[in-house]
């Protein structure tokens, strides 16, 4: 490796590629042994621990993925963020519209679940790890993208959330190539901190080769007839292109999203980027996968298209 002699050591590649295992002799460098990495709390209960295992099973969702026809040019999508095996084959869909881009950024916005006295939160380490290897942050576009925003993003180590996370190994196995993370949690609900964030994020991304990933659950524990209704009504709301009437639906009760902050600011980012339509890729409930009607989980999965 440029002249190097390199120790016989094997170590996982950040990127695997299909029909080249997993195990390769790599040199360590001076600069990924000294990456702050933020560790996972969530590989090995969320979605599956090993690489190889974890590798087969993204790539057994996106293998079943049946995409309908996609007019546009891909500026985003929507995708779930539950445990893999009862959301991994709706976020397919998702990550399936991505295939053959090749961005040097993607930006992920995601719900902050627990609490913290922050709207904004981001990870302080520089890298996200997985099974399947790190992804670093870019910590430049970041401090541009504070720059161009009036709301503090605050930094923490170590956080637990899992709505950010568990996109990654999609977007480690549709992407064959390096690329760095934006990673941005939503704690705050108002919709004007995910408009000024969406606002932001469009200046910030405006000469970018980048892709936004807007990370959501729909209804959470309403039987499966209840949760279509819901859902269904949310994902008109997305599909309308209106970041409003999201928040509308869920202060109205009328639909619900975990991340609807989220998706929101995703949206405002999109349509100052370009975009002008949003298309919905599929829908299932976590029912679906368990046959347990009575309580379920709603997921959907969406492309955020500039069709002009």
């Amino acid at each position: 490796m440029g002249g190097q002699k390199c120790p016989p050591i094997f170590t996982l590649h950040p990127f695997p590629q299909k029909g080249l295992g997993f195990q390769f002799p790599l040199c360590y460098n001076n600069f990924m042994n000294a990456l702050d990495l933020r560790p996972s709390p969530i590989a090995g209960t969320w979605y599956e621990g090993l690489p190889k295992s974890l590798a087969a099973h993204v790539d057994e969702y996106l293998a079943q993925v049946k995409l309908p026809e996609i007019k546009g040019r891909v500026i985003g999508v929507i995708a779930p963020h539950a445990g893999h095996k009862y959301s991994g084959p709706v976020a397919a869909y998702a990550f399936a519209a991505l295939r053959g881009l090749s961005p040097d950024l993607v930006a992920i916005l995601s719900p902050f679940h627990s609490f913290a006295p922050y709207p904004l939160i981001t990870t302080s380490h520089q890298a996200y790890s997985t099974p399947l290897g790190n992804i670093e942050v870019d910590n430049e576009v970041l401090a541009e993208l504070q720059k161009n925003l009036d709301i503090p993003i605050t930094p923490i180590p170590n956080d637990k959330e899992h709505s950010l996370e568990i996109e990654l190994p999609f977007l480690q196995r549709v992407f064959q190539h390096e690329f760095k993370l934006l990673p941005i949690m939503i704690h705050s609900p108002e919709e004007a901190v995910a408009k000024k964030l969406g606002m932001a994020l469009a200046r910030t991304l405006k000469k970018k080769n980048a892709i936004i990933v807007a990370s959501t659950d729909l209804s959470h524990f309403y039987d499966q007839q209840t949760a279509h209704i819901f859902d269904h009504e949310m994902l008109r709301c997305f599909e309308s292109f209106n970041p409003f009437s999201i928040f509308e639906a869920e202060q109205t009760g009328k639909g619900f999203a975990c991340g609807h902050a989220a998706v929101a600011a995703s949206l405002w980012a999109a349509q100052k980027l370009g975009a002008d339509k949003v298309q919905i890729l599929n829908y299932a409930t976590s029912g679906d996968v368990t046959k347990d009607h009575s309580s379920v989980v709603g997921y959907g999965a969406a492309a955020i298209l500039k069709t002009i």
